[in-house]
């Protein structure tokens, strides 16, 4: 086993998740854009679209690249686009350069998540994977959490949104130096290159396609959230953009304390059982939220939403690993192709916002997303025996 409990070298892989989180800004930015070049609905959504579409095409194919060169060089290589793509908004405001960096930094984000999940069990014990993961989607919210804040001061005290991406660029140099400055061994022996066939050929087991759509489903529930609970305060309630952003910042803050809480207490309960009590939760309040009218009730439903899925994509993800482990690479391909649920989601969202003329079409949507996820919940543990 090559994997070492090392402080030193489970530090910048921790922070790579940071730098995973800067995809969420696209929630708020979507936003900034709508109100900016007066869009619908549909048309704000296409930039959550334009970042999760590329977790489809390129998930997969990132997967037998890490094969050739490794995790590590692989995560370095998202670094480079993501820097990239930050810039482009703040070099050039329009409706289709926002398209383009929200492309880039989607391209970005689904190579760093296939390559920096797996990434992560060469520096841990297979056994505390799980938590570790948890971890590090607690690292995830911080960054997510921020994002909402740090547009807010920008646009209010900077007079620009967009200069929150130079700062985002900044903290992502940051980290690729401390990465690079890491030595990380991988297990050269494992690094069997598999063919595009073979890797979709995984499907074909119960539970690797029963957690698969478990992905598209959780990764549609936190983008809708993320979209949606803006849209949501300033229709229901009459806020302004920059206060009802502070919504999302209010989901993503409690999601960050579940994922923290998560971590605990994933050491000492069952993960299948932990999933079933979230989705639950989840199921319960997305109903309640379709008929929420007032602000205080909304933002409780959000957060408790947020708190109750904080841990459910790093439970799929570490069962599809557990049930593969020989196959690594290739299932944090296959898994992360399903982020690509960010991309469907907010476009039925849209489509049936625009159709009903409120954000309750939004939130049907959502919920239906939960709904599968608390059925995949209880389904889970008689598929693994497949």
């Amino acid at each position: 086993m090559i994997k070492r409990n090392s402080v030193s070298k489970l530090l910048p892989v921790l922070f790579g998740f940071f730098i995973m989180g800067f995809c969420d800004v696209v929630g708020i930015s979507s936003n900034y854009v709508k109100k900016d070049f007066a869009l619908t609905d549909t048309m704000a959504n296409f930039l959550p679209f334009m970042v999760f579409i590329w977790f489809f095409v390129f998930s997969v194919p990132t997967g037998i690249l890490m094969n050739r060169i490794g995790r590590k060089k692989t995560v370095q290589i998202s670094n480079i686009i993501t820097i990239i793509a930050l810039f482009v908004p703040f070099v050039m405001y329009n409706y289709y350069a926002c398209l383009l960096a929200f492309a880039l930094l989607g391209i970005a984000n689904t190579i760093l998540q296939v390559s920096l999940n797996p990434l992560l069990s060469n520096v841990v014990d297979e056994k505390k994977l799980t938590g570790a993961l948890t971890i590090g989607q607690f690292v995830k919210a911080i960054s997510s959490f921020s994002g909402p804040f740090i547009s807010a001061f920008a646009a209010s005290h900077l007079g620009s949104w967009q200069l929150m991406f130079p700062v985002f660029a900044g903290i992502t140099i940051l980290s690729s130096i401390w990465l690079q400055a890491t030595a990380i061994e991988e297990d050269e022996s494992k690094q069997k290159v598999s063919t595009l066939g073979q890797v979709l050929s995984l499907l074909g087991n119960k539970t690797i396609l029963l957690l698969f759509l478990g992905i598209v489903c959780v990764v549609g529930v936190d983008v809708g959230l993320n979209i949606s609970t803006p849209k949501l305060l300033m229709e229901r309630s009459g806020m302004q953009l920059e206060d009802a952003g502070y919504g999302t910042s209010l989901y993503f803050g409690f999601r960050t304390a579940g994922a923290f809480i998560g971590a605990i207490l994933l050491t000492k309960v069952s993960p299948t059982k932990f999933f079933r009590l979230s989705m639950v939760i989840a199921v319960a309040v997305l109903v309640a939220l379709i008929f929420a009218t007032d602000k205080v009730i909304i933002l409780s439903l959000i957060a408790i939403c947020g708190y109750s899925c904080a841990s459910v994509f790093s439970i799929i993800f570490s069962f599809a690993l557990e049930k593969m482990p020989e196959k690594a690479n290739e299932i944090s391909g296959l898994m992360i192709t399903g982020v690509a649920g960010g991309a469907l989601v907010p476009l039925l969202m849209g489509g049936l916002s625009d159709y009903m003329g409120n954000q309750i079409g939004s939130v049907i949507i959502i919920c239906c997303c939960a709904t599968y996820l608390l059925l995949c919940s209880f389904m889970l543990s008689d598929a693994k025996k497949a």
